[in-house]
């Protein structure tokens, strides 16, 4: 690695603050521009998990591009995307904002009720509260490791029913106690669909192990209800998000966080009333999870 660029891990389970890389060169068109930053990302990410790369001045065209980069650009379904840039969503909370909740304000893997869910998703923050709106992730292979043999064995061969249901027509209706500023699908019988995906997949480049479910799409257990699945669902829930499998992010303007879903759940934390807040996202696509027994 280059002297002048640090790889700084942030904690134990997941996260790693990255300096004296300029992803801008990785934007400028030519096949190899950038690789060396590129590979540095590429690496850590790897490692991490999540990646923290500070003092980044990109804008919306070389957020794109970067995203492109690192795979094929997702275009994705049920959010309001940038009219100017239909890959990007403006992750947006306005300072009269009050006693609503935060888009990304539970914890979840993004869109994971999709056949193939994302593979990485790119935020840079552009507006931010003076303090407040950290964002945390928690490391699903930290949380597949530290469960027991059995535990891991009896969960191995289960797959997990994933919907979009927020966006479906049992979803919550729009209301005064959610957010104007990120405009969201409601009622499309389209979000309903019921996908199938493993509890436990493997990551397709590390081969690691990871807890593939979360609470926000993730319904009941293959060929079980719901209350039948609710007692060792809610216990993987909470398992899942323990402080040791954590890390957290203090925004600063021009970070960029990139993060990999397949194995990761992040939670905005929603505390910064009065103050307004704007980040762009972009996602890259990924592939249909196989599980630990090739399912």
């Amino acid at each position: 690695m280059r002297t002048d660029v640090s790889v700084r891990p942030v904690a134990p389970a997941c996260g790693a603050e990255i300096r004296g890389v300029d992803l801008r060169r990785a934007t400028a068109g030519a096949p190899d521009a950038g690789d060396d930053d590129l590979r540095v990302v590429r690496d850590a990410l790897r490692r991490h998990a999540v990646v923290f790369v500070r003092d980044q001045p990109l804008d919306l065209d070389e957020q794109v591009a970067l995203t492109a980069r690192l795979g094929r650009v997702l275009r994705v379904p049920y959010i309001q995307h940038l009219p100017s840039h239909p890959d990007v969503i403006a992750v947006l909370k306005e300072a009269d904002e009050r006693r609503i909740s935060t888009f990304g304000g539970s914890w979840h893997s993004d869109f994971s009720f999709l056949d193939e869910p994302p593979s990485f998703t790119l935020l840079h923050a552009k507006e931010l509260p003076e303090v407040g709106g950290d964002t945390l992730w928690a490391s699903q292979e930290a949380a597949y490791d530290a469960l027991s043999p059995g535990m891991q064995r009896l969960l191995v061969p289960l797959r997990a029913v994933q919907t979009g249901w927020p966006h479906g027509t049992n979803g919550p209706g729009p209301n005064a106690a959610v957010s104007r500023s990120v405009v969201m699908t409601r009622n499309d019988p389209s979000a309903d669909r019921e996908v199938l995906h493993p509890v436990v997949r493997v990551h397709p480049d590390t081969g690691r192990r990871s807890l593939f479910v979360n609470p926000v799409y993730t319904q009941r257990f293959e060929d079980t209800t719901v209350e039948e699945s609710r007692p060792l669902l809610q216990y993987v829930f909470d398992h899942a998000v323990r402080a040791e499998f954590t890390c957290r992010l203090r925004w600063e303007p021009d970070t960029l966080a990139i993060w990999d879903n397949r194995c990761l759940l992040h939670l905005a934390i929603n505390d910064y009333d009065g103050s307004r807040r704007l980040l762009h996202r972009t996602t890259v696509a990924g592939e249909r999870p196989v599980g630990a027994d090739q399912r």
